[in-house]
C-alpha cells in the first residue's frame, strides 16, 4: 500500500499525519534514514498504532519528556520536508 493511500482516508492534508506517524515510529536520526526508510517507518507506524495512536504516543512523549520530544519533532519536520512528497 502506498504512503498516500494509507493517510488519505484520515486527512486531506497528509503531511501532519506523516509527521505524527514518523514521530511515533522507531526511526532514529542515527539510522541515517533515506526517503524509502522514512516512508516505510511511517507506513509501519500507521498500521501498528493508527493515526490516533500515533498522536497519543506523541502527546505522551511531550508530557513525559517535553525537551526531548520537541527536539524529535524538529528532526521529524526537517526530515519530512526533505523526503516526503508534497501533499496532494
Amino acid at each position: 500500500m502506498r504512503l498516500r493511500e494509507v493517510t488519505r482516508r484520515y486527512d486531506n492534508d497528509a503531511a501532519p499525519a506523516w509527521c505524527e506517524a514518523l514521530f511515533a515510529s522507531g526511526l532514529q536520526s542515527s539510522d541515517a534514514p533515506t526517503a524509502d526508510t522514512v516512508a516505510e517507518a511511517i507506513t509501519i507506524a500507521i498500521r501498528q498504532f493508527g493515526i490516533r495512536g500515533c498522536i497519543a504516543r506523541m502527546a505522551q512523549e511531550f508530557g513525559d519528556h517535553p525537551e526531548a520530544a520537541a527536539e524529535r519533532m524538529r528532526w521529524v519536520r526537517r526530515l519530512a520536508a526533505g523526503t516526503l512528497p508534497a501533499a496532494a
